[in-house]
């Protein structure tokens, strides 16, 4: 059988990354890699369109956003796929990803930048102990053992009808996974490569950025297990 794959990548001022990106993902395979430009000021559009990617754009900032305009363009896919735009995963491992939907076995994986040593040390620290302490408030709260909220992730694109995703900004991630675990999907985590990005991040690349992101994350947490 043959599946539709489509990747969502949502982007803002990665011009230097974005080529790097498309270039490395197996083309052969995907059905469409939709690029979501969230109010970049640089040519990560262009750059975008020159690799092949069909770009759409989204006016309100946030990554939640973004996401949520990448979805609402898909053009019915079995498997959706959403990967970051600044180079610091490695896209080529899309299909260790894929394996376990496409069999049949899971309808949710996660690719974890905490289970192998060198990806985690690629992180910043703000960023590894902020993923230990959501990680550890889910599998208090929701019973299941996450070991990151890492942003390459593959999932049915029925079981993510399902969820039905709201998070604009800071809280896509953890509420992908909660609601995952919620919903009772199979869900499934597997070690993936991870290297320093290109660029400054916009989120832990600040204080201001780094705060904001770990006050909406464990809200989100709480929200969620209120609801």
């Amino acid at each position: 059988m043959s599946f539709r794959i489509s990747v969502i990548i949502p982007a803002f001022n990665e011009e230097g990354s974005i080529g790097h990106v498309l270039s490395a993902l197996p083309k052969e395979l995907i059905h469409e890699v939709i690029v979501v430009d969230n109010n970049s000021t640089d040519k990560t559009a262009e750059v975008a369109r020159a690799n092949g990617a069909r770009v759409v754009a989204e006016t309100r900032k946030g990554y939640g956003s973004a996401c949520l305009k990448g979805i609402a363009e898909l053009d019915n896919p079995d498997i959706v796929v959403f990967l970051d735009g600044d180079f610091s995963d490695y896209p080529e491992e899309i299909v260790k990803l894929l394996a376990p939907i496409e069999a049949g076995k899971m309808d949710f994986v996660l690719g974890s930048r905490m289970i192998l040593p060198q990806s985690r040390l690629a992180l910043l620290p703000q960023s590894r102990y902020g993923n230990q302490l959501a990680v550890l408030l889910m599998r208090l709260f929701f019973r299941h053992r996450y070991t990151d909220l890492g942003p390459f992730r593959a999932i049915r694109y029925d079981s993510l009808k399902e969820i039905a995703m709201q998070d604009t900004n800071f809280g896509w991630t953890v509420e992908m996974q909660i609601k995952a675990v919620k919903k009772g999907l199979r869900i499934l985590e597997i070690p993936v490569q991870y290297r320093e990005r290109i660029g400054v991040s916009k989120i832990t690349g600040t204080v201001s950025g780094t705060f904001k992101a770990g006050t909406k994350i464990i809200v989100t947490i709480f929200r969620y297990l209120l609801n």
